[in-house]
């Protein structure tokens, strides 16, 4: 599904962020990426998103270039990637239904499968009961849980998920890992950035390891080392 080949990113200060970076990301499958801050984990994800252009090599989704499409194909390709980020990201004058349904009506997706949909999304993520509840209303867990059903609705290839426990504690980081395991054994590919050592022990789940922008390990059924 995915593949970085040979990839390296350098910074007009010529710091290094990537360094000949390569690895292939099955459909189906859940891998972390695990690193110090610095390592390159966020480039990783840029990079993934177009939102980063690789100075060498290739980011290639379903063995296409991303970085050679045409600008007018870049919002249609990043459909097809959920996003969840440390800081949840909610809007905040709109309830828990209505960020999720915001994201069904920018893809042009119909009223009636936004009514049907939205409530199903948010009872996989446990808050069909605190749906009509505004982010101020909720816990930095639920609002996470809000964030991560924003991200499935529109039924996404691949899961893209950037330090999305960072900000909570243990029982919510759990809770969270729990949903991410759920939609990845739904059929989503799960792509995961933490520095969570309790999240990769309990995942159990290829684990790459960055340093300094370089892929130091690969493990298919990793640990947190460091």
């Amino acid at each position: 599904m995915l593949k970085f080949d040979k990839v390296s990113k350098i910074y007009a200060d010529n710091s290094i962020a990537l360094a000949d970076v390569s690895f292939s990301v099955a459909g189906g499958e859940f891998i972390s990426v695990v690193g110090h801050s610095g390592a390159g984990k966020t480039t990783l994800m840029k990079m993934i998103l177009a939102e980063e252009h690789p100075s060498e090599g290739e980011v290639l989704f379903e063995n296409v270039n991303i970085h050679k499409l045409r600008r007018d194909r870049i919002p249609e390709f990043r459909r097809r990637i959920g996003t969840v980020f440390q800081d949840f990201r909610l809007l905040p004058n709109k309830t828990a239904y209505e960020n999720v349904a915001f994201a069904m009506e920018a893809a042009g997706k119909p009223d009636e499968l936004i009514q049907t949909d939205v409530p199903e999304v948010l009872e996989l993520v446990g808050l069909v009961d605190k749906m009509w509840n505004f982010p101020g209303q909720l816990s930095g867990g639920e609002q996470q849980r809000v964030a991560i059903a924003r991200a499935i609705i529109n039924q996404p290839d691949m899961l893209v998920a950037d330090e999305p426990t960072g900000n909570l504690d243990p029982v919510n980081t759990f809770d969270v890992v729990q949903i991410l395991k759920k939609i990845n054994d739904l059929g989503t590919t799960v792509f995961l950035a933490t520095h969570n050592k309790g999240v990769i022990d309990f995942l159990g789940k290829r684990v790459i390891t960055m340093e300094k922008g370089k892929i130091i390990r690969d493990d298919p059924t990793g640990k947190y080392v460091l």
